[in-house]
C-alpha cells in the first residue's frame, strides 16, 4: 500500500511542477494539477493542505530522478564519476524543467519553513546515494580519511544547494550545468586523498 501512496503522491508533485514551469505558479490551478495528475482532489488535500504546500516538493521531484539513477548508472563508475554524473543529471534536469522563479520560491519557503525541511530530510533517496558513495569512496581510499561520511555528505550537499542558489541569484544568467562542470572538480579535489 506504501509504494502505491508514494506513486499517488508522486503524480501530484511531478504534474503539479511541470505546470509550474510551463504556466507559472500562479497561473496553475489544483483542479489542473488534479487533472494532469490523474488523481483526485480527495488525494491532494490528503497530501497537501494547499498549493503553497507544493513549493517545499520540489525535492520529491529530485529523489525520483536519484531513484532513475540507481537503475540506470553503470556501476563500474568511480565514486568521483558518480557524483559528476548525479550533479550533471541534477542540473540539466532544474536547467530544462524548474525555472529560477520557483527554485527561488522552494529555498525561500525551506527558510521560513518551521517543519519538515524537505531539502535535508536525511531519509531523502538523494542522501542515501550520497553516503553510499562516500562509503565507497572512502573504502577504495579516494576521499581523506580525516573526514566522516557525514561531512563527505554534508559538504557534497552544500555545494550543490550553493550553486543552485547562486544560480537563482543571479536569475539563470548561465548554464548551471557549464558552470558546476567546471566548478564541481575543484570541489571535489578538496574531498579527495
Amino acid at each position: 500500500m506504501k509504494k502505491v501512496t508514494n506513486q499517488t503522491k508522486g503524480r501530484i508533485v511531478s504534474a503539479a511542477w511541470k505546470l509550474f514551469y510551463q504556466y507559472g505558479y500562479s497561473n496553475t490551478t489544483i483542479d489542473d494539477i488534479v487533472e494532469l495528475s490523474q488523481t483526485s482532489k480527495g488525494s491532494f488535500y490528503h497530501y497537501f493542505d494547499s498549493k503553497d504546500d507544493l513549493l517545499g516538493s520540489l525535492s520529491y521531484l529530485f529523489d525520483e530522478k536519484y531513484e532513475e539513477l540507481i537503475e540506470t548508472m553503470d556501476p563500474a563508475l568511480s565514486p568521483i564519476e558518480k557524483l559528476i554524473t548525479m550533479n550533471r543529471e541534477l542540473f540539466l534536469m532544474i536547467e530544462n524543467t524548474v525555472s529560477v522563479s520557483m527554485l527561488s520560491q522552494l529555498f525561500g519557503s525551506q527558510l521560513t519553513t518551521k517543519g519538515e525541511k524537505h531539502l535535508l530530510d536525511p531519509d531523502r533517496t538523494y542522501y542515501k546515494l550520497l553516503r553510499q558513495i562516500a562509503v565507497e569512496g572512502q573504502q577504495q581510499n579516494l576521499f581523506r580519511d580525516d573526514l566522516s561520511i557525514n561531512d563527505i555528505t554534508k559538504a557534497y550537499a552544500l555545494f550543490e544547494r550553493a550553486m543552485m542558489y547562486d544560480w537563482c541569484i543571479s536569475g539563470g544568467n548561465y548554464s548551471l550545468c557549464q558552470y558546476s562542470e567546471k566548478m564541481l572538480p575543484l570541489f571535489l579535489d578538496g574531498l579527495t586523498a
